[in-house]
């Protein structure tokens, strides 16, 4: 197929810059400057969920919106939404023949040809709002190339790519303030002091105003509704179908972003929206499947893509609100990639989960080997053992008895939450 092709146009699989893309861009007749009107996000945790927030309530107001988010978990269609459904066969395979053709073979990243496709048919479809995820980073990363979005959104910014971005809170919250633009107004989530300073030196240099959440906006979870205020007044909504604490916030973003936006859209979107959303892989209990079929009675399945020191907190903080609900021994299904802090992420669930299971990867992923990642977890205090995989794993802890049903949450990476679902038969629409 014409993906794979696309493969081996360029020998590595990151290249932080923009010229090759741009040189593509202009062969294809500059789409870029042919979009709706863009919300660009960029940050390091919360970025898909704070794009999924939004496309819940803009579709709920009735709007026709494109998004682009990355990586996908089972099919790349999943990456490019058309006006509300994902990209068919034919519109793909047509678009990336027209970047392939214009690119003549030209050297040029996996992500920046399939990104210029998106661009083109983003182009050509009719649509009220483009929801534009960034990759990698922001200042040189392919989505970069939109000249001025309405406005700029910047989610949690912590430690992760640090071969890419930088060593420090700061060097990365820099490569993330890259896609603030002159005049536009940018919405960012509460952030650690480092990276809070250069956001908002950055929004200084480009003359435009910054909103932080905790400060200009906030939202929280009160008796059971998610309640959000900023300097227009205050939201009573149901709280958010994704589950964890963290969500609340992924919400709020989402929410300020959009009435940055649009300042019309009516209180009932959000509340639509707010029931409405829908992110896979995201703390998603998994509730039917041939994986579910298999356990025992009473247990619950959880996935979930978190790979890196903030995403592992988030999630045992929310299993550990599980645990206060239902009294549950959690089982940790992980499998991670070399190049994740799987020392740090395994540290959070020190004295929450009962036992860590590593298993592989699979794929040609450069996945770190179940036995390192057994050891990395004793040496987090957690009881370890490996695994041949995750359908091993589940199979073996359904043999066992239990006074009480487990709950077992499968995590590390995306590309293992992928695995997951079409193992279950449960893939993202």
């Amino acid at each position: 197929m014409v993906l794979a092709r696309l493969m081996g146009l360029h020998p590595k699989k990151i290249d932080l810059s923009l010229g090759r893309i741009e040189a593509l861009l202009e062969k294809l007749g500059h789409p870029q400057k042919r979009l709706p009107p863009v919300i660009h996000v960029a940050g390091t945790n919360g970025k898909g969920s704070t794009v999924a927030f939004m496309r819940a309530v803009l579709e709920a107001a009735g709007k026709r919106v494109h998004v682009y988010t990355s990586p996908h978990l089972v099919r790349f269609h999943e990456r490019i939404r058309l006006a509300g459904s994902l990209v068919s066969e034919t519109q793909l395979v047509d678009a990336l023949t027209r970047c392939e053709q214009a690119n003549a073979g030209a050297q040029i990243t996996f992500f920046e040809i399939t990104t210029a496709a998106a661009l083109l048919l983003y182009s050509e479809h009719p649509a009220d709002v483009l929801l534009l995820e960034v990759g990698l980073g922001g200042r040189f990363d392919t989505t970069n190339v939109v000249e001025r979005p309405a406005v700029c959104v910047i989610t949690p910014i912590s430690m992760d790519h640090i071969d890419f971005l930088g060593d420090t809170l700061a060097k990365i919250a820099g490569e993330k303030a890259g896609i603030i633009k002159r005049g536009v107004p940018v919405i960012s989530a509460a952030q650690e002091e480092d990276a809070r300073q250069v956001l908002e030196h950055q929004a200084a240099r480009a003359r435009t105003s910054i909103r932080f959440g905790g400060q200009d906006f906030g939202s929280r979870d009160e008796r059971g509704h998610l309640v959000f205020e900023d300097e227009n007044g205050l939201l009573d909504l149901p709280l958010p179908r994704l589950a964890g604490r963290h969500q609340i916030q992924n919400a709020g973003t989402a929410i300020a972003a959009l009435r940055c936006f649009d300042p019309t859209l009516p209180s009932a979107a959000y509340e639509r929206g707010m029931v409405s959303v829908d992110w896979p892989a995201r703390l998603q209990r998994l509730t039917r499947g041939a994986l579910v079929a298999g356990l025992p009675a009473g247990a619950e399945l959880w996935l979930d893509g978190g790979h890196n020191p903030a995403g592992g907190r988030a999630l045992a903080e929310a299993m550990a609100d599980l645990e206060e609900r239902h009294d549950s021994p959690l089982i940790l299904i992980c499998g991670m990639l070399t190049t994740k802090d799987s020392d740090s992420f395994l540290s959070s669930f020190r004295g929450l989960a009962s036992e860590l299971i590593a298993v592989p990867m699979g794929g040609d992923h450069a996945g770190r080997t179940p036995f390192d990642l057994a050891e990395a977890g004793r040496a987090a205090g957690l009881p370890a053992r490996v695994a041949d995989g995750f359908e091993a794993a589940l199979v073996e802890i359904a043999s066992r008895p239990f006074a009480v049903a487990p709950r077992i949450l499968i995590a590390g990476s995306l590309y293992l939450a992928g695995e997951v679902l079409k193992v279950n038969g449960t893939l993202p629409v």
